[in-house]
């Protein structure tokens, strides 16, 4: 491939003295990095939208030779909209790249109310997306300054919330970047960060906390009765959506280190993994796929009592009750649906991140891989199985897959770890599909041990699932191939 980038033309210094709309650059400076990192120029910029009192704090790394010519914009975590901690992977590999705070420091939801405690939007659209928009703008701009000239590609990589923060800017802002690469994104955000909630609900309702030995009991029993379901026992559940397993079976056994299961430990699981209700029986949201952790549901302490996900804590106290001391065991059924859709009703434009357009991204070219462990214990992966057959329904099945790939991993955690092997070359299969032509029809998933692959596997296009062809190990991807499910 022919050189794109090359190096600066300007010392980093003298960015100090470069005006754009609403930036200051605060500080410019070079950092000599270490035998792993190359040397970089390291700026820290604010942007501003007047007259709104904000602060987005944009960080951003040029290498000082070596440049690649790409620009790559890097996401955060939960509440979080990004660490200049991001930048060391890409710099390394020869790219500009950005992140930023998105106008609030640390990973805590209270940004979302003003010192009056009423909501502060700009400080919650700053958050959903307009941070990172922010961030590209500013970035590519510095780009062309430091090189002389601006970036050939640009690029978006983000799991979880930064996979959301990647399908903001394909919705929102189609010119920002030609490929993204989006995992677990934590879209129909509104909607998940209630359903976080269920499993502690179902258990207040039942008057019966389940300690962890048992849920954990449940895992390996869903994942020791539907692992053979696919032709091949690896420990992993390839398809969740197949697997039937009833808690009932539990009933009376004892997991090391609990009492015997009862008819309410299994009731209280099965309602966790079928997901939320109305109280009329009606969908909510999915449920927790069998086969990954209850982390969600998780509990502790003597009297056991359950223990929430502090983000989701955080999304009840700052955005649905505007009370940081609101106590999450006065949840009813009752209060629990409307809290479902005020979260939706007031928060879905802003934070839902779920627009099945993608016409105006498709039309410049863009390109997306979009990817999501089934066994995510955080972002159950059926929301983004919804999110991407609307998009299909809107943009036309074939045509979907011009611009957009998506991909299941079997056994995957959130984002990663898990019992199943971890997709790799991602960012590298996108790059090539956007500067060659060449859509990645599988990914490479592994795993490895003491640094050693024991076990690959291909990760198929949805709605295809990767199935052993009958011969040879089961532990080489070579062996399988995408078949219909």
């Amino acid at each position: 491939m022919q050189q794109l980038g090359g190096d600066a033309v300007r010392s980093c210094e003298s960015l100090m003295t470069v005006k754009l709309a609403n930036v200051t650059i605060e500080s410019a400076a070079i950092d000599k990095g270490d035998e792993r990192t190359p040397e970089s120029c390291r700026v820290t910029a604010i942007v501003t939208h007047p007259p709104a009192n904000d602060r987005v704090k944009v960080f951003l790394a040029f290498p000082t030779k070596g440049w690649n010519g790409r620009f790559q914009g890097t996401g955060g975590g939960g509440f979080s909209g990004g660490s200049p901690a991001s930048l060391r992977q890409p710099l390394t590999a020869g790219y500009a790249a950005g992140s930023t705070d998105t106008g609030h420091d640390g990973g805590r939801g209270s940004f979302a109310l003003d010192a009056s405690g009423r909501f502060d939007w700009q400080a919650i659209k700053n958050n959903a997306y307009l941070g990172i928009h922010e961030m590209t703008v500013t970035g590519k701009a510095l780009t062309q300054e430091v090189y002389g000239k601006a970036p050939r590609y640009s690029y978006f990589t983000g799991c979880s919330t930064g996979g959301r923060q990647g399908l903001s800017e394909a919705q929102r802002f189609p010119a920002d970047y030609d490929g993204i690469l989006s995992g677990a994104p934590a879209i129909n955000w509104p909607k998940l960060h209630v359903e976080q909630l269920w499993g502690h609900l179902m258990m207040l309702e039942a008057k019966n906390p389940v300690p962890m030995c048992k849920l954990e009991a449940a895992v390996s029993a869903a994942t020791e009765a539907c692992d053979s379901v696919d032709g091949v026992k690896d420990g992993v559940i390839d398809n969740p959506l197949r697997c039937t397993y009833d808690p009932k079976a539990l009933v009376g056994t004892t997991p090391s280190g609990c009492s015997a299961f009862t008819e309410t430990d299994a009731a209280v699981i099965r309602k966790i993994w079928e997901g939320p209700k109305r109280r009329d029986g009606s969908f909510l949201w999915y449920g927790l796929p069998r086969g990954a952790p209850f982390s969600l549901s998780a509990t502790g302490g003597t009297p056991l009592t359950g223990r929430p996900f502090e983000i989701t804590l955080d999304w009840f106290r700052f955005f649905l009750t505007q009370n940081s001391q609101w106590d999450w065991q006065t949840l009813t059924p009752a209060s629990y649906e409307q809290f479902f859709d005020q979260s939706v009703e007031q928060f879905n434009g802003v934070l839902g991140t779920d627009n099945p357009d993608l016409s105006a991204f498709r039309d410049r070219g863009g390109k997306l891989l979009l990817w999501h462990g089934e066994a995510d214990p955080l972002i159950y992966f059926e929301g983004t199985v919804d999110y991407y057959k609307r998009v299909t329904q809107q943009m036309g099945g074939q045509k979907t897959a011009a611009f957009l790939r998506f991909f299941l991993a079997p056994g995957v955690g959130h984002c990663s770890g898990g019992a199943g092997p971890q997709p790799t070359g991602q960012l590298e299969a996108l790059v090539k599909w956007v500067e060659e032509g060449k859509g990645p029809e599988t990914l490479v998933a592994q795993k490895r041990e003491a640094n050693a692959v024991v076990r690959s596997r291909p990760l198929c296009q949805y709605p295809l699932v990767a199935k052993y062809k009958g011969k040879g190990s089961t532990d080489e991807a070579a062996n399988f191939e995408c078949r219909a499910n």
